[in-house]
């Protein structure tokens, strides 16, 4: 039985794969669960930190049910997947003597849901397939590794949410699929080929799922299937700006106090159009006499959007995905599918946008929560996919004519992995009697597209800035990590000294070896970048 989990910027949701049925089914946990009237059981991505130093946290539902998120209190945390691995402009509270990241409070999340889901699930322990971002450093793979290996899960998968929606649709028939993610904090586009069973609408089955040293297709002697992504973007814009956008709508118009609370009713009225023309919110609280009384048409909500330059957003990520498929030779109408999921893909705004471009009998929406959750299980039926990176790895290096630092890339985004071959790079002493070289290695972004974490009162806001700069994050620019070679004997200018070799394996980590051309020895041996601590 496989499980999968798809953790969300504003829900999380819990998959497994049913053996008697032979079908997914979305989990439900005591206590941290919550289903309305047409959603399936969710789990809301929401911390209250009651103990910081003893790691003492409410989770889920239970802060709602408890009314913790309705209040100002810093100890109340919600949106945080947003800024695990981001370099934050503005600063976490200190509660309990703790200075907090939050990458603390996302791994408190995680550990209490997969904690009691192990509870209920005994077999969760052996196997999790998590699905991660499109668009998401490499800093955020390595801390949900960190975060799986601290609760001894002995096998973990990742995949790319998008990936993971287009085999959750299990679109047997169709070959190439655009799958739109449009959740709570990043919208992520991924056109994907799906590769059709050679028994037609049979299931693909392959060799990821491994027992032993043996893997699925050794045991059972059939051919792997391939889902392949052709295709990324990726913006850090969701449902929780939507909210934000709202709030600040509200603000103006009717003097309305930006709090937890006013967010939570404009996510409501959000929710309301999505399903009908015109929404209302009231609010009033019976020990403070504070009341709230807030409407909303679709098309006032619509120009919200548009005054906020929504929709060219979309535009331009949507242009970013076509230029790289015109690149492999498709065109729009070679797109078979698009699937739409996450809350924000079902406002209608966003569904008549899409429908601009493709027809509707394409789109696809009616399962905008769970196809990502229910997607990633394939990996637990032995679907083999091959990915390639999103962002490409670079070395710093002075540049003179400009006199800064600058990076040359190594590896190009793009790069299928695991990598069949290494890049060999060549490098020499610069001053005499070197004792060591240091070499920054960097994950490159692209250009002219920085994004920019900031507070905004008590708000965590995430937006995309414009740069003549590639936005990179130096993976091992700290003390004791730059060094890659001591110099045995010490090094002179004039001469190559080491070489180094670099390579991407199945799980994402950037690999180095290095040899001392002199000296004859190998240094460091197929080392990742940055260790798991």
């Amino acid at each position: 039985m496989g499980i999968a989990i798809d953790f969300g910027t504003s829900n999380t949701v819990i998959a497994r794969w049913n053996r008697a049925t032979q079908q997914p089914e979305t989990l439900t946990l005591p206590s941290l669960s919550f289903r309305s009237g047409q959603n399936p059981p969710l789990i809301p991505s929401l911390v209250y930190v009651e103990d910081a130093k003893a790691g003492k946290v409410v989770v889920g539902q239970a802060v709602r049910d408890r009314a913790l998120d309705l209040s100002t209190d810093p100890r109340f945390f919600r949106n945080f997947k947003r800024g695990i691995g981001a370099s934050v402009q503005g600063f976490l509270p200190e509660l309990d003597g703790q200075t907090l990241r939050f990458e603390q409070v996302g791994q408190w999340f995680l550990t209490d849901v997969i904690q009691q889901l192990i509870a209920t699930e005994p077999e969760a322990a052996t196997s999790l397939t998590f699905t991660v971002p499109v668009d998401s450093f490499e800093a955020y793979r390595l801390w949900l590794g960190r975060v799986c290996e601290s609760l001894q899960v002995q096998q973990v998968r990742m995949l790319d949410e998008p990936t993971a929606a287009a085999l959750g649709y299990g679109l047997a028939e169709q070959e190439v699929v655009l799958v739109i993610d449009f959740g709570g904090g990043t919208l992520d586009f991924s056109l994907v080929r799906l590769d059709r069973s050679s028994q037609g609408k049979s299931k693909p089955v392959g060799f990821i799922l491994k027992w032993g040293n043996k893997s699925f297709s050794e045991q059972s002697g059939q051919k792997p299937k391939v889902a392949r992504v052709l295709a990324k973007a990726g913006q850090n814009l969701g449902g929780s700006d939507i909210d934000n956008w709202l709030v600040d709508y509200f603000v103006a118009q009717q003097g309305l106090t930006v709090s937890p609370l006013t967010t939570r009713l404009a996510e409501r009225l959000k929710i309301q159009l999505s399903l009908q023309p015109q929404a209302e919110e009231v609010y009033f609280n019976d020990e403070t006499f504070e009341s709230y009384e807030l409407r909303l048409q679709r098309s006032q909500f619509e120009a919200i959007l548009k005054e906020h330059q929504f929709f060219e957003q979309l535009d331009q990520c949507l242009e970013q995905v076509l230029q790289q498929a015109r690149r492999q030779g498709l065109e729009p109408g070679d797109i078979d599918a698009v699937l739409l999921v996450g809350g924000t893909a079902q406002i209608p705004a966003v569904q008549t946008w899409v429908q601009q471009y493709f027809d509707a009998s394409k789109v696809l929406s009616e399962k905008p929560f769970e196809a990502i959750a229910q997607g990633a299980l394939q990996l637990e039926q032995g679907l083999e996919v091959k990915d390639f990176l999103y962002h490409g790895y670079g070395i710093r290096y002075w540049d003179r004519r400009n006199n800064r630092h600058n990076w040359h890339p190594i590896i190009k985004a793009g790069q299928l992995y695991p990598m069949p071959d290494p890049v060999e790079l060549v490098l020499g002493a610069s001053v005499e009697n070197q004792p060591s070289i240091e070499l920054i290695i960097g994950e490159l972004g692209s250009d002219n597209q920085k994004t920019e974490v900031y507070f905004d009162g008590d708000r965590l806001v995430t937006r995309r800035l414009d740069s003549s700069q590639t936005e990179v994050q130096p993976l091992n620019d700290r003390d004791g990590a730059r060094s890659i070679a001591n110099l045995q004997p010490p090094g002179f200018p004039g001469s190559d000294r080491i070489k180094v070799l670099f390579r991407v394996d199945g799980d994402r980590f950037l690999r180095i070896t290095v040899e001392d051309l002199l000296a004859l020895t190998t240094l460091i041996d197929d080392q990742p970048v940055v260790r798991l601590s």
